[in-house]
């Protein structure tokens, strides 16, 4: 390809999509374009100063790094240029072509055709440089790579193609200019930009300059004269990193909108946590809790973690060291002095430094939590909605936090008597009944099936409070949290039950005559079923139902088995205990038939009663619905 000839490409599925959106306006805040803009711009240079360390030449005598916006009211431009790392032709295409993004998929998936919501899922999303397109009917950049001698230019109105032209370009770096639209020449102004980039860029860490005309010359107070200054190029920014300042100099507006900075989030965060570390290990962390899940937050394969920077030298975005997995969806930065400038994320992976800042980092996200939860539980609630799930794996990932984990945890519960996960484990424990001496919970595939499990008709009876469980990951979490407060955490479905001190004694005198009046009917059962289950047992847990399964204290449960088997693991063989309910009418029955034929058939039917509701499947539905039939026959005659 010459320097004269041009070279079309068409966008990307995905990206042609994104701009149709962008190109009609779906945000009501239009300026944001030029943060987002402002922001990659900053970031090109970040990335200069770090490849510099190891490689001085490529400054080529320009180390003063910058960002500079300008626009031209007659041509109806904007133009945001900087002297960063720049862009070879093969990252041009990858950068602008398309969106080399985990989540794509998800994110076109959840569009509506609201624009408003739509809107808010971009944002999720972080589309920076494509925000150009909500003010632009076209963008032209103009990009040099450090240390390449070639320049490209990329021009595209937002339709499904752009071009591409090998170019002259004297200084290294990118230069996007944006031709406004007609209804846009609002932006076309210096003063516009100006308040713009103060109120949303002025933590950028390197200056953003504007030109400023020249003065003329005036009369001071005193009547000395002020000569006229020429016109220059001025930076409108503090140009100092944020994170640097004291908390007091700091406003809230600035904590947002830095956020949105290193974020590229389009929402608010939820809070925040600044915090400098002086002693041993030397370090200074400004931590994010954002608002909005992204989309691709379960993909193994996306980029987590914090920015790092070393003696405020920019070393590497998605630092995943030094937060764990159950956190990932926290945002932010950290600064250490006791780290080397060249560290590598290999020199991470097992370093005493590295092991002390993720310490002192995990523990203020979990401190910040939990006064968010006690302080603010509206917020907290929007929080746990959104990132619940990814907290549920904490109890298993980090045994030394288990405690404060814990007590971030929110569930359902019969108090509640609603899906919605609001009752935390302290608020359990502090409505448990006298002589209580256990937290009892119940798993199943979904809300439903764990609000109306038999295994909770004792409970109600009694009134006492059982946590309902239905997300994917609870079955494993509760393998991991055995205990809260010094008290047990105890699955209504596995052993035999023992409420302890609320059982009383004439309960207890009523449960033996209820024995007592169909004994022998357990033997026979377990005559029938010997190599279905693992035992045949009298329970008092139900109330409606006639029987039910449990599982063996020390086998898999059923929802533990269902989680192995969806990731494609070996489930060992297990078989259920079937517990019979002697007080309900159809046990009566069952004990009272003398046909040992009839009484097989009863006998199957009360077991795959009682495993439908506990695992909401059969292995054999067919002999199942055969049985019922026969049954139903018997009975109509």
């Amino acid at each position: 390809m010459t320097a004269t000839q041009k070279e079309t490409l068409g966008f990307q599925t995905e990206v042609k999509q994104l701009l149709n959106l962008m190109i009609h306006s779906l945000y009501s805040n239009k300026e944001i374009f030029l943060r987002e803009l402002v922001s990659n711009a900053s970031d090109a240079a970040d990335k200069l100063r770090f490849l510099a360390l190891s490689n001085g030449n490529l400054y080529q005598g320009d180390a003063d790094l910058k960002v500079r916006v300008s626009a031209d009211k007659e041509k109806n431009t904007v133009t945001i240029s900087d002297n960063g790392i720049g862009m070879t032709r093969d990252e041009v295409i990858s950068s602008l072509g398309t969106i080399a993004k985990s989540g794509t998929a998800e994110f076109f998936k959840n569009l509506t055709g609201d624009q408003a919501k739509d809107s808010q899922l971009i944002g999720q999303f972080g589309v920076g440089f494509y925000s150009a397109f909500i003010v632009a009917e076209s963008v032209t950049v103009r990009t040099r790579k450090a240390g390449e001698d070639k320049a490209i230019e990329w021009h595209s109105q937002g339709e499904g193609e752009y071009t591409l032209e090998e170019i002259e370009k004297e200084t290294r770096g990118t230069e996007i200019t944006l031709h406004l639209r007609e209804e846009e020449t609002e932006f076309a102004d210096n003063f516009r930009l100006k308040s713009i980039i103060t109120k949303y860029s002025d933590h950028i860490s390197i200056p953003v300059e504007m030109w400023q005309d020249e003065t003329p010359e005036s009369e001071g107070p005193d009547g000395e004269k002020i000569p006229a200054v020429p016109g220059e190029w001025q930076a409108i920014n503090k140009a100092t990193a944020l994170w640097t300042r004291d908390k007091s100099e700091v406003s809230d507006e600035e904590y947002k909108e830095f956020y949105k900075h290193v974020s590229h989030d389009w929402e608010e965060p939820l809070s925040w946590a600044h915090n400098k570390v002086e002693g041993k290990t030397e370090y200074t962390s400004l931590l994010y809790i954002p608002k909005k899940a992204p989309f691709d937050l379960w993909n193994r394969e996306r980029q987590s973690g914090l920015k790092l920077y070393v003696q405020r030298v920019f070393i590497m975005d998605d630092a995943e060291q030094f937060m764990p997995s159950y956190l990932r969806f926290v945002k932010g930065l950290l600064d250490s002095n006791d780290l080397p400038l060249n560290v590598s994320r290999e020199i991470l992976q097992d370093n005493k430094v590295t092991q002390a800042i993720r310490k002192g980092c995990t523990s203020r996200v979990l401190k910040m939590l939990e006064r968010m939860g006690k302080n603010r539980p509206e917020e907290y609630q929007t929080f746990w909605d959104e990132f619940g799930q990814v907290i549920k794996e904490g109890p298993a990932e980090d045994m030394a936090n288990k405690d404060a984990i814990a007590k971030l945890l929110r569930f359902a519960s019969t108090e509640k008597n609603e899906s919605a996960q609001t009752v935390s484990l302290e608020e359990y424990v502090s409505r448990m009944k006298d002589g209580q001496e256990k937290i009892y919970y119940v798993v199943a595939d979904s809300f439903g099936a764990a609000k109306n499990s038999p295994h909770l008709e004792i409970f109600r009876k009694k009134g006492i409070e059982v946590l309902l469980l239905s997300d994917r990951v609870d079955e494993w979490m509760m393998s991991h949290l055995t205990e809260f407060d010094a008290k047990q955490l105890s699955s209504v479905t596995r052993g035999d039950l023992d409420l302890g001190k609320l059982d009383d004694e004439q309960d207890k005198q009523e449960q033996e005559k209820s024995e007592q009046a169909v004994e022998g009917l357990i033997e026979r059962v377990k005559t029938v079923l010997a190599d279905k289950v693992k035992e045949v047992r009298f329970t008092h847990r139900l109330t409606d139902s006639p029987a039910c399964v449990v599982t063996d204290e020390n086998d898999m449960s059923s929802q533990m088995a269902k989680l192995m088997a969806s990731v494609g693991q070996a489930i060992p063989e297990s078989q259920p205990i079937f517990e019979l309910n002697p007080e309900h009418q159809l046990v009566t029955h069952l004990n009272e038939l003398q046909d040992e034929d009839k009484f097989a058939q009863w006998s199957e039917v009360l077991l795959d009663q009682a495993l439908l509701a506990e695992r909401g499947s059969l292995k054999d539905p067919a002999g199942f619905v055969s049985r019922l039939n026969k049954l139903m026959l018997d009975l109509s005659k």
